[in-house]
């Protein structure tokens, strides 16, 4: 509960949302906070962020307002989305375990310097990246041709 029970709460964003909807009672994007915020009770930190970019270009919006939502936008933490890391043992990345295929390739690409298939694995043996069985049969094969 709160220090002082009978005063109720100064809710700063949703005065702000009312000010930038009595600015331009057309904006799609305030609309959607105002929505939003009277349904979850919140917005998210890049959604105050917004909204404070919309309310500074107000001309009369009073600066405490703003400031106080600055705070609001500095007090919530940061979120950052992580990029999975794949499970690779670092031996592989090391050694291409495709070294063997690198010269055929070279020597298709030698021959025939525009062969899609080729250029194609070459490129997956280059980025380390797993030839399935029948990709190594089709090198396979096109080096019989070659011969």
């Amino acid at each position: 509960m709160s220090k002082h029970p009978n005063k109720k709460a100064v809710d700063v964003v949703e005065k702000i949302l009312d000010a930038c909807y009595q600015y331009n009672p057309d904006a799609l994007f305030v609309l959607s906070l105002m929505h939003q915020y009277e349904e979850r009770g919140s917005l998210s930190k890049k959604q105050l962020q917004g909204l404070h970019q919309k309310a500074s270009k107000i001309p009369d919006m009073p600066q405490h307002w703003l400031s106080t939502l600055q705070a609001i936008i500095l007090k919530m933490p940061e979120r950052h989305k992580i990029a999975k890391e794949t499970t690779v043992p670092s031996a592989i990345h090391s050694v291409n375990p495709y070294e063997e295929f690198l010269p055929i390739i070279a020597s298709i690409l030698q021959k025939y310097p525009q062969h899609k298939g080729a250029l194609l694995l070459q490129t997956k043996c280059n980025l380390k990246q797993l030839l399935t069985n029948e990709e190594k049969s089709q090198l396979k094969q096109w080096q019989k041709l070659l011969q």
